[in-house]
């Protein structure tokens, strides 16, 4: 049995003396299917997703497992106050020395997730409420839950975290919205770039917990979408933050990659510029906006990708045969600078089976390195 946490370290680490590591992600498949009361396939239907995992034969990329180790904490004198509106709404008040946000959340009858009737943030008010927030955010380590996540999960694949969403993409995926995140930039500057830095030095709190802890790959999970983060934002913000934050990870020893999805092209040219090791999640054509030799010539020699194949591949839509083709299309570009994944899941109407057909390529390239 090839040992998936050591070969995961030692791929990213340039340690293997070519391997490569297959390492899809089936949480949407997974979850879509529980949330709907929809029983899944024999002989999964009674398993966890580590049991999927380990049943599939292949690694897992553990965020949300060590993600719970680095435990953030609010000033004590900030208070949660919910109070329900509704079979279907919550207002979520969040009260401060300074001042209150109020959100208002709306379950979704699809998923899990909530939609955002009113974002917390609306207003130049809240959003020095959030700076002041995040000034006084510090940030701490669990050893307990690390060891505890070792034992139940260690077996498929290295310690790895995420890093929360910097500047643009905080604004936009946890504070604001799209439209009144770019409104905010230009209409609010100087209080937008107060928040700005208050989010980096919080995170720069986070990053010292960071390099302190065994955990050795991070990613940045940004979710940069180039239709949203246009060249011009992005050079003025994302770039210099990702930059600084790649720096002090890397004189620590780790492994720093960053999640980029759904168009990605107009960015690609500044890849190599970011100091990351690797990019995750850039979705290539007819999923997204590029073509695979696109994305060669961007991260060139120097960096990994991770991921590669779209998600679509693994439906119906498509035969086998166009995934197994993309599939030693990707090894033959990437390798051994490759993390195999799906770009971005499998989704819930996937063929759970066709990632077995992968698993089944990539060991049978792998044993040529044995």
């Amino acid at each position: 049995m090839t040992d998936l946490a050591k070969l995961h370290e030692d791929v990213v680490f340039g340690r293997t003396k070519g391997q490569i590591i297959w390492q899809p992600r089936i949480g949407c498949w997974y979850n879509d299917k529980k949330f709907a009361g929809e029983p899944l396939p024999p002989p999964y239907t009674d398993m966890t997703i580590p049991d999927i995992f380990r049943a599939l034969g292949c690694s897992d990329r553990l965020y949300g497992w060590y993600n719970r180790c680095f435990r953030r904490i609010e000033h004590p004198s900030v208070k949660w106050v919910q109070k329900p509106l509704n079979e279907t709404d919550t207002q979520v008040t969040i009260e401060t020395p300074v001042g209150k946000q109020v959100a208002i959340h709306r379950r979704s009858p699809n998923n899990n997730h909530i939609i955002h009737v009113k974002w917390e943030v609306e207003s130049e008010e809240e959003l020095k409420v959030a700076a002041w927030r995040e000034e006084n955010t510090t940030w701490e380590w669990d050893p307990d839950l690390f060891d505890k996540s070792q034992q139940e999960i260690g077996d498929l694949g290295a310690p790895t975290m995420y890093l929360p969403r910097m500047n643009v993409q905080n604004l936009y995926i946890e504070k604001m919205g799209v439209m009144n995140g770019i409104y905010a930039i230009h209409d609010w500057q100087d209080t937008t770039e107060a928040y700005f830095r208050a989010l980096d030095e919080s995170h720069d709190r986070l990053i010292d917990v960071v390099n302190a802890s065994p955990v050795n790959i991070i990613n940045f999970g940004e979710n940069v979408h180039a239709s949203t983060l246009s060249p011009e934002i992005f050079t003025r913000y994302h770039l210099p933050t990702c930059q600084q934050r790649c720096e002090r990870l890397h004189a620590a020893g780790k492994f720093v990659c960053s999640h980029w999805d759904g168009d990605c092209k107009p960015l690609l040219p500044f890849a190599k510029e970011t100091g990351l090791d690797g990019i995750e999640a850039i979705t290539p054509k007819p999923q997204g906006d590029v073509t695979l030799e696109e994305i060669r010539t961007a991260l060139g020699d120097e960096m990994f990708l991770l991921d590669g194949i779209p998600a679509v591949y693994f439906d119906d839509t498509y035969s086998v045969d166009v995934l197994i083709e993309c599939t030693y299309q990707l090894i033959d570009l990437f390798a051994p600078r490759l993390v195999l994944g799906i770009s971005d899941e499998i989704s819930s109407t996937g063929d759970i089976e066709r990632i077995r057909i992968v698993g089944d390529i990539v060991n049978e390239y792998n044993t040529q390195f044995e």
